[in-house]
């Protein structure tokens, strides 16, 4: 299947901001592509059915959890196995197959007329390509441009909230609502009677689902491990064995801190993991040293010349190098074929890979940054944030935010923030940071410049936030002296970006570039009710915006 032709938008790094075709720019191939769009049809077929079971008043907490972790494992940069993918599809149909026999024994009603829900793997991979060239993202070529590009909008982001929910379920908090949502979703994609206001209407209904699903996850994290507080970070490095661990994960954190504790070894943040380190009850372990690395798109180079294991949690995983391959170990729904997989929460393979390896040889010095500002921390010195911002000390608040990526032009992030004011104050969460984490910006009467809130995941604090401040001065959010400079990469951007639009905010700047499954008449409705625009140059941006 190396030769067969895919089709793949879903990221902002698409090949020729078009669409994959080839092979993903990600690294993905045409084999997994098609069984990837093979599972995504079945999870349709199998929220069809769901969706009918509701209203015959049976919910199956299994399907529900199954959905959001076979969903999530169809994001960009998180499996690439092709083997997990079959298996998944093998246990979507089975799980659907079981709950149509449920709904029969109820005398419930079932859309028999949904081929979805008929659906049955192929056994054969020339079976298999041929069922992928049905039910791929432009299979259908009859449906209208417009209501196809808002469905897959709406596809897009309710990947975005399953990643969410599974990190947020893992953690022990969970809402029907949300999986009720994620099936009506998926199986609206598939309905042929939607207009384009129906389709606005649920795409604008799944940023209003992502809020919760993120307050929910946002509970999990400080209900686990206390609330954030600004905390000191080194970048450099202890001599010693050592792990890094990588992704979102905090429970797999946790757990690899008190698997690892009286073992000499140093646990390093990697990626977007950094936050972590200002959560109270992960720093209070002494072998939790320092962050070492930048994101996703340097893994090539950074885990290459890392002398220690390397445990990978929840995504991003770059292509590994044969070279280093052997010292990755993912957990979660993370996968590479080949690559060491823990199922179990046992760390001690990887424990045991560290202390087999030699280690970082000497301590290095590096800078420091802090971490730790979420809503908690921000909102407890809101009193002086305001009365800075009344004697105009703080002219303005820029929320830098978002993904990171590999392709020319995300370093208009690291220029905005360079060149934004002395005067202004910059806010920023998700990997996107690593473009700037490390600026030396000062501060205003004590309060940092620059404020990292957090993960992705935390996207939450951020909005609470805004709306915090949005009372305090007794305006709407949109009047607030407010700019959002957003950098999108993959489906959790998405999914920010419609709860955004959800609660009304306007004039967000996103870049670098607008995405491929947005089409000219989508996004003039974007821009009439959103106002969105797309960045510049950070010069002309901030003029616009300061005047």
């Amino acid at each position: 299947m190396e030769n067969e032709a895919m089709f793949c938008y879903q990221c902002e790094q698409t090949a020729k901001g078009e669409g994959c075709n080839k092979s993903g720019v990600c690294g993905k191939d045409p084999e997994v592509a098609a069984l990837q769009d093979v599972l995504v049809y079945a999870l349709k077929g199998l929220s069809v059915v769901a969706f009918d079971a509701r209203k015959a008043g049976l919910v199956d907490h299994e399907i529900d959890v199954f959905t959001v972790k076979a969903l999530f494992s169809t994001l960009t940069n998180v499996n690439f196995d092709p083997q997990r993918m079959v298996e998944l599809i093998k246990k979507c149909v089975s799980l659907r197959e079981s709950l149509i026999n449920k709904i029969r024994k109820a005398g419930g009603k079932l859309d028999e007329q949904n081929k979805a829900i008929t659906f049955q793997l192929e056994s054969s991979k020339e079976g298999l390509l041929k069922q992928a060239r049905g039910v791929g993202l432009k299979s259908d070529t009859s449906e209208n441009t417009d209501i196809l590009s808002l469905k897959h909008i709406l596809l897009f982001g309710i990947k975005g909230v399953a990643a969410y929910a599974d990190h947020a379920q893992i953690l022990g908090h969970e809402d029907d609502k949300v999986y009720a949502f994620i099936h009506e979703a998926l199986a609206s994609t598939l309905r042929t009677d939607l207009d384009l206001n129906s389709c606005v209407g649920l795409v604008l209904k799944c940023g209003e689902i992502n809020l919760r699903t993120m307050e929910l996850l946002d509970a999990g994290n400080t209900t686990s491990f206390g609330h954030p507080a600004p905390t000191k970070v080194p970048l450099g490095a202890k001599k010693g064995k050592a792990i890094l661990i990588s992704g979102h994960d905090l429970q797999d954190l946790g757990e690899l801190l008190k698997q690892t504790k009286g073992k000499g070894i140093n646990i390093y943040t990697h990626g977007e993991m950094l936050p972590a380190h200002g959560y109270p009850e992960l720093k209070k372990y002494d072998h939790f040293y320092g962050h070492y690395g930048t994101a996703w798109q340097n893994q090539a180079k950074e885990f290459a010349e890392f002398p220690g294991a390397i445990l990978m949690t929840t995504n991003c995983i770059q292509r590994p190098r044969d070279s280093y391959s052997a010292n990755i170990f993912t957990c979660g729904l993370v996968g590479w074929p080949g690559i060491n997989h823990i199922t179990d929460g046992n760390f001690e393979p990887v424990i045991k890979k560290a202390l087999d390896l030699p280690g970082f040889a000497a301590d290095t010095e590096g800078r420091t940054v802090t971490v730790g500002f979420a809503r908690n921390a921000v909102l407890g010195v809101a009193d002086k944030v305001i009365e800075a911002v009344k004697r105009k000390a703080i002219r303005h608040f820029f929320l830098v935010a978002g993904c990171d990526g590999a392709k020319p032009g995300r370093n208009y992030y690291t220029e905005f923030v360079e060149k934004a004011p002395k005067d202004t104050i910059v806010m920023t969460l998700a990997c996107g940071k690593f473009r700037f984490f490390d600026k030396e910006l000062g501060d205003i009467g004590g309060i940092p410049r620059l404020l990292d809130i957090g993960q992705c995941n935390d996207a939450y604090s951020a909005i609470q936030i805004a709306v915090a401040l949005s009372k305090a001065f007794n305006v709407g959010v949109n009047d607030l002296p407010l700019s959002m400079i957003l950098s999108w990469y993959e489906q959790k951007a998405v999914a920010i970006l419609l709860t955004l639009f959800h609660l009304g905010i306007k004039d967000i700047r996103l870049g670098p570039s607008l995405p491929a499954f947005i089409t000219p008449n989508v996004l003039d409705v974007l821009v009439n009710n959103f106002h969105i625009k797309p960045i510049t140059t950070p010069d002309e941006d901030l003029k616009s915006i300061l005047g």
